[in-house]
């Protein structure tokens, strides 16, 4: 009997944070994780304002990349087996989209179809201040099944530079889906003092 690889999908909206889509995706290969990447236009322009590599070099990190708008694609379908689908950074345009189930793009059909096959969906929305719609549209999605993530980072651990607290929300994000890296600091609690 083999041994099933996971296959995870990444979709990556025009919201801020491309740092965390590029590490995501960098950890998942060096975990051997198989992923499916789809990557929104606004995105592409988000990637160039925010990173020094090109929309190119994020695609290169993939097992496999398919243009925003091939609904025909294999992760638009129920069939194809996946473990889920993980959306970072996710904008609140996806995330309405998500929410309501009228997707307009592959992205959102691949969130879709996950939640209606009731496969993990963790979101990483990307918004603040927050208003009465997207509290909205982040209880619908919840109410769905999808997982609400945002990357909110942890100062427990004591960060020292912007990487490690990149790498630590994604750690976290990827526990979600048991996959484990060593990108968390695992909180241990604080040592008791012995009186």
């Amino acid at each position: 009997m083999s041994i099933k690889q996971k296959k995870l999908i990444i979709g990556v909206s025009g919201a801020t944070g491309i740092n965390y889509a590029l590490c995501v995706l960098q950890a998942l290969r060096e975990v051997s994780i198989e992923t499916h990447l789809v990557v929104t236009k606004p995105a592409d322009m988000t990637i160039i304002c925010e990173s020094a590599v090109e929309p190119h070099a994020l695609r290169k990190l993939a097992s496999f990349v398919y243009p925003i708008n091939d609904i025909g694609a294999s992760i638009a379908s129920g069939s194809f087996k996946t473990d889920g689908m993980l959306v970072i950074p996710c904008s609140m345009r996806s995330l309405a989209e998500i929410a309501t189930g009228v997707t307009t793009n592959l992205l959102t059909r691949a969130a879709d179809v996950c939640l209606k096959e009731r496969r993990r969906v963790v979101l990483a929305v990307r918004e603040t201040p927050l208003h009465a719609g997207h509290l909205k549209n982040m209880l619908a999605a919840t109410e769905m099944g999808a997982v609400i993530a945002p990357p909110v980072p942890a100062f427990y651990t004591k960060p020292t530079s912007i990487d490690e607290i990149v790498n630590h929300t994604v750690g976290r994000l990827l526990d979600l889906f048991d996959i484990e890296t060593d990108l968390v600091k695992r909180w241990i609690g604080r040592p008791r003092s012995h009186q």
